[in-house]
């Protein structure tokens, strides 16, 4: 389990509400972490999608469930990756690496980021995040048998960067990828 929700820091209200909804880019971004057995130990996975378009926009891969080895390296990925240019919706479950004065302060930096945070027990409220780990669990993880934490990352590397965010194709998308839905909406704004 990789949830630890027995702190004693402040929880936001659950504003994304489950309207996972595609189509806007950079209104709304889910999180999540989980964890991959290597025989060498685990390899903690965060990774931080863009619900407009599906695309993992953020991730990192850790030894430790420290906040700045995994949520705080993967929100910094994507806010490389996409920019904050307008009110952002950012939504977790309520991980004390979500929840912690490091994370809660980075995010407080920009007055454009809404935080919000699943029920307490409720999967369904980061549904995006957790269907995300099963797909990527039962076509790439449970494939192998790592020897070592730098194999797995290899691997969940070029399924993320080269099979899941340019290739596979999502029901939710119009069976397209995340980047071919990405150029979909790119086009219908500047037609706009």
């Amino acid at each position: 389990m990789t949830t630890d929700s027995t702190y004693k820091f402040s929880v936001p209200e659950n504003i994304l509400d489950r309207d996972f909804k595609p189509g806007t880019l950079g209104a709304a971004w889910v999180s999540d972490i989980t964890y991959i057995k290597t025989r060498q130990g685990w390899l903690y996975l965060t990774t931080i999608i863009d619900l407009g378009d599906r695309k993992v926009i953020g991730w990192a891969l850790s030894k430790t469930m420290n906040a700045v080895d995994t949520v705080i390296s993967a929100f910094k990925m994507a806010q490389r990756a996409r920019p904050i240019i307008q009110k952002l919706i950012f939504h977790s479950d309520r991980g004390v690496q979500y929840a912690c004065h490091e994370f809660r302060s980075m995010l407080e930096k920009n007055p454009l980021i809404i935080r919000s945070m699943s029920r307490k027990g409720n999967c369904w409220d980061n549904a995006v995040a957790e269907s995300f780990f099963k797909t990527l669990k039962a076509e790439c993880v449970y494939q192998h048998k790592f020897a070592h934490r730098e194999q797995a990352a290899l691997i969940v590397f070029k399924y993320i960067e080269t099979w899941y965010n340019r290739k596979r194709q999502h029901s939710a998308l119009g069976y397209l990828s995340p980047e071919e839905f990405a150029r979909k909406i790119n086009k219908q704004n500047i037609a706009a």
